[in-house]
């Protein structure tokens, strides 16, 4: 075999990697079948397709892709988390928070690296499509069962899908695209069947989250996907249907708590928020350059916040928890990603 095709090869498999990893990441394996945890699967297969592509690149003589100003800003904010260990409130936590950070850089540029084609994507996003239906089956059945349920009715599941609202926000980004695949002429008709279970699926555990939050994201990616479908009839029935679900089957104690936003002064949660973000501007103001250190918003929240928060949140705002964790200059360089990344889906759009 030729120095070509072993790249080839090896390009190929890191591929199949990423997709494992995909899957992986919603379906969370580990997390259920405890055969599986020691495994640690993420960290496998995203470890060995980060590395069969720089086996790639480094055998075809090539340099790693860093997706240009867009890359550059993640690394620089992934390395000013882990530096920010030195003026941490919480180092122990900012040094996991800061190696996790550069794990998920490094998975990155692995993916726009390997991900090189249209198709490649497809593959992927579908991964994740189909993943998401093992974490909305547990979240609904333990909705069902009442196990583990928080503040008494708010659904959740196992690992990272442990919050409601972080599970809730990984299933708004499954539904756009299982909905673009069941909405494409060219999907196989099983997977566009595995697509509507998904979607479906997939919005009933948000519901059962009880996410506000959840519910505006899932709100607002159904309404970009239908502004940019250009077939316009079967965005408006799509929509219809998801509208008309809501409000047959979603149970009462969702809608109560949506209503809460209308009357945030009176509800705890939305109260903690109002906390937070008044302790994000302080810390700002306090450290507004290099901020409190990654992860350390919980850590610092007592010596910022007002009086009458006895409770500690998370700042429940990714903009005002970076710019309170690394300042300024982490905010430029995650506007500078994540801003760049926006303006070229725009472009391709």
């Amino acid at each position: 075999m030729g120095p070509g095709a072993e790249g080839q090869r090896r390009d190929v498999l890191a591929f199949y990697m990423l997709a494992g990893f995909a899957a992986v990441m919603y379906a969370v394996p580990g997390e259920w079948i405890p055969a599986l945890e020691p495994l640690r699967l993420a960290l496998l297969t995203s470890g060995l397709g980060a590395g069969l592509m720089v086996m790639r690149r480094i055998g075809k003589a090539e340099p790693i892709f860093f997706d240009g100003a867009r890359g550059i800003a993640l690394l620089a904010f992934s390395s000013l988390a882990f530096c920010s260990v030195a003026w941490s409130v919480n180092p122990e936590v900012t040094r996991f928070q800061g190696v996790e950070l550069l794990k998920l850089t490094a998975i990155y540029l692995t993916l726009v690296n390997v991900i090189t084609s249209g198709k490649r994507l497809a593959v992927v996003c579908g991964a994740m499509v189909l993943g998401a239906i093992v974490t909305s089956i547990g979240v609904i059945n333990w909705y069902i069962v009442g196990e583990n349920m928080v503040e008494g009715f708010r659904s959740r599941w196992v690992g990272v899908y442990a919050d409601p609202n972080h599970m809730a926000m990984n299933m708004v980004v499954v539904v756009p695209l299982a909905v673009a695949f069941l909405a494409r002429k060219s999907t196989p008709w099983v997977f566009r069947l595995l697509c509507a279970v998904s979607a479906v699926l997939a919005v009933v555990a948000i519901v059962l989250s009880h996410s506000r939050g959840g519910f505006i994201g899932l709100s607002v990616a159904m309404a970009m996907w239908a502004i940019r479908e250009k077939r316009r009839m079967q965005a408006i029935v799509l929509g219809s249907v998801f509208v008309l679900g809501l409000m047959v089957f979603a149970p009462k104690s969702f809608w109560e708590r949506n209503e809460t936003v209308a009357t945030f002064h009176e509800d705890a949660s939305a109260m903690g928020r109002v906390y937070a973000w008044q302790v994000a501007s302080r810390m700002s103001l306090d450290k507004p350059l290099l901020g409190v250190g990654a992860g350390g918003f919980r850590y610092a929240w007592f010596q910022y916040a007002p009086p009458e928060a006895h409770r500690a949140y998370v700042a429940h705002n990714i903009f005002l928890d970076v710019i309170g964790e690394l300042g300024w200059i982490g905010l430029l360089c995650f506007l500078v990603f994540s801003g760049g990344a926006v303006g070229l889906s725009l472009i391709h759009s």
